[in-house]
């Protein structure tokens, strides 16, 4: 989110020198920011409500967070607004320990059949997420991953 009157126009603008965003600290898109920014400079909170109150505060050029929050916090505040698409993802994923073959199987069979009931997606929407994707059919894995299981 930026000034109303920021020339910011989209999320590839904001990496610029001079930019200072707040963020909350250790939050996953402070993560992403720490690694993907190569000009713009991360302003700390301890958390993203208290980044939003330092984004105010400091009058700093953009705040990084949550979409929803954002949003509705944008339509109540005429002087903001949320840069349009996204400048991450924040994916979901659940995980078996390895050798725990049935396990993960049910896991994976679990996983589709809540995805293929509408169950994922109807959850997304009444909590709010409506930009989010639930992610398509996966086929069950012949042997066991070595890394992860089936993505939601």
């Amino acid at each position: 989110m930026v000034p109303k009157a920021s020339p910011i126009l989209e999320n590839d603008q904001v990496d610029r020198p001079g930019v200072r965003i707040a963020v909350g600290r250790n939050t996953a898109y402070d993560l992403y920011l720490a690694r993907a920014l190569t000009s713009a400079e991360r302003v700390f909170a301890p958390t993203s409500q208290v980044a939003l109150d330092l984004f105010r505060q400091e009058r700093l050029d953009a705040v990084a967070s949550v979409r929803q929050p954002l949003e509705i916090y944008a339509r109540d505040h005429a002087d903001v607004r949320v840069l349009p698409g996204r400048f991450m993802v924040i994916e979901q994923a659940m995980a078996a320990p390895r050798g725990r073959d049935t396990a993960l199987a049910y896991l994976a069979r679990y996983i589709e059949e809540m995805k293929a009931s509408g169950f994922v997606a109807t959850a997304l929407a009444r909590s709010g997420q409506h930009d989010a994707a639930v992610a398509p059919r996966s086929e069950a894995p012949s042997r066991p991953p070595t890394r992860t299981g089936s993505r939601a």
